[in-house]
């Protein structure tokens, strides 16, 4: 009932204590369900990890980005090369050991970042002091390679240039095959450390076919040449003929005429070429026996061409021989300065031939004669690659009596021609005076 202390007795909680005027106190209210629940938890903890990541990554980045495009090391300009087929951790390696870059790391990532990886060459590069990673990686995605000059003389064989090919440090890899004489064009070629010999003669082939149909596309109507490969022959020979730019498309003009008139050309260079081939120097004076030795490439035994060139020309002997000058000249000797001296009859080619042995006979150091010297001055070969001097132009034994006797013919023919013009005008004389019997009439 009612009031009984006993019964269902129920003991209300303590009230909290009024709050203070100091401050209120205040209970946390107790995490939710949600706020428990396991993903959430771990969903928490991936987000406070990456968010430190990508702080971390930032500095990184920022640090690494400050690094690319600070100074570099160099204290001075310098050139590496890096082979072909270099992978970009050799590569920075390779710079980093050479004092190009400091961090071969930094340099890696950064390529990677920009997406360059695919754009570096290989080749020769110069780079400049104090230059950044970022100006490295910038040189070497320009490609823009160091280029070396080799120089290759006219006048020289296939095999003088094959030889200075081989001797060069610039460039890489056998030669293959050997072209044909003649077939490459002599010119100064830039190419870059690491190019092929086989590149590069393909380079000169090629461009020895272009400049030798442009040239005969021009030449002159009347030459005394069916095809391309009796010009480069000629042009060949010129070429060995001259020391003299000037003189070219004179010595050019020579020979024409000589072919003209069937006359062989007696060329000194084919004599050598017909004894040493592409080795180029005989290494010695010309001999009597030396011109009278019989080759396919003896012009003072054969009566034309010969079955090719002797040498690479260079442009100005193709123009020379497909434009020769338009002269009546047959000879020419040397002068004793580089130069010629040309005669367009045998009898004035001899008196040249006299003055250039005189100017020996005054120059020369004294020597033992030949049991059986030439007829001709003596050649003298020069080193290899040089353009020799020409001293020939004369003619052989057999030739010289022939042009002896063909003068001699020449000068019965005029005196026989003389006395039939004097016998002619006695005769009409006569018959101007009346007849016996007419005047009687």
């Amino acid at each position: 009932m009612p009031g009984r202390e006993d019964d269902h007795y129920y003991e209300a909680p303590a009230e909290s204590p009024p709050p203070t005027r100091a401050g209120r106190q205040r209970i946390a209210a107790p995490p939710s369900r949600r706020a428990r629940h396991p993903i959430v938890i771990v969903g928490n903890a991936i987000f406070t990890i990456l968010l430190l990541l990508a702080v971390f990554v930032g500095g990184g980045v920022l640090y690494g980005s400050k690094q690319f495009t600070a100074p570099g090391p160099l204290a001075s300009e310098h050139t590496v090369n890096i082979p072909q087929r270099t992978g970009l951790r050799d590569m920075a390696d390779l710079l980093k050991r050479e004092g190009v870059i400091e961090n071969s790391t930094f340099f890696v990532m950064g390529a990677v970042i920009l997406g360059a990886t695919e754009k570096m060459k290989a080749g020769e590069y110069v780079f400049q002091k104090n230059a950044s990673m970022s100006e490295v990686l910038e040189t070497i995605i320009d490609g823009k390679s160091i280029q070396h000059s080799v120089t290759i003389a006219e006048g020289l064989t296939t095999q003088q240039i094959v030889q200075r090919l081989n001797e060069s440090e610039v460039l890489s890899g056998p030669i293959q095959r050997i072209p044909g004489e003649g077939s490459l064009l002599p010119e100064t070629y830039r190419v870059t450390r690491g190019t092929t010999r086989e590149q590069l003669l393909q380079r000169m082939a090629a461009a020895h076919k272009r400049m030798v149909e442009e040239i005969w596309s021009k030449r002159a109507a009347d030459l005394p040449i069916s095809n391309i490969n009796e010009f480069v022959t000629l042009a060949s020979i010129v070429e060995k003929e001259t020391a003299i730019a000037s003189e070219r498309t004179r010595v050019a003009g020579v020979f024409v005429n000589r072919l003209n008139k069937k006359m062989r050309l007696q060329s000194d260079p084919t004599i050598i070429y017909g004894l040493v081939g592409g080795k180029g120097s005989l290494g010695r004076s010309l001999t009597r026996a030396d011109v009278d030795q019989p080759t396919p490439y003896n012009t003072y035994t054969i009566a034309a061409l010969p079955p090719g060139p002797i040498a690479n020309p260079g442009r100005a002997s193709l123009e020379a021989v497909a434009n020769p000058a338009r002269t009546k000249e047959l000879y020419f000797v040397a002068d004793g300065t580089g130069g010629h001296v040309f005669a367009e009859t045998y009898e004035q080619h001899l008196k040249n031939v006299a003055r250039w042995r005189d100017f020996q006979k005054q120059n020369a150091p004294q020597q033992t004669q030949p049991a059986a010297a030439p007829q001709t001055p003596p050649v003298q070969t020069q080193t290899s690659g040089a353009t020799p001097t020409f001293q020939g132009g004369d003619l052989s034994k057999k030739d010289q009596k022939k042009e002896e006797k063909a003068a001699q013919k020449k000068k019965v023919e005029k005196k026989a021609a003389e006395k039939k013009k004097v016998e002619k005008k006695k005769s009409d004389a006569k018959a101007e005076q009346p007849k016996e019997g007419e005047a009687k009439q």
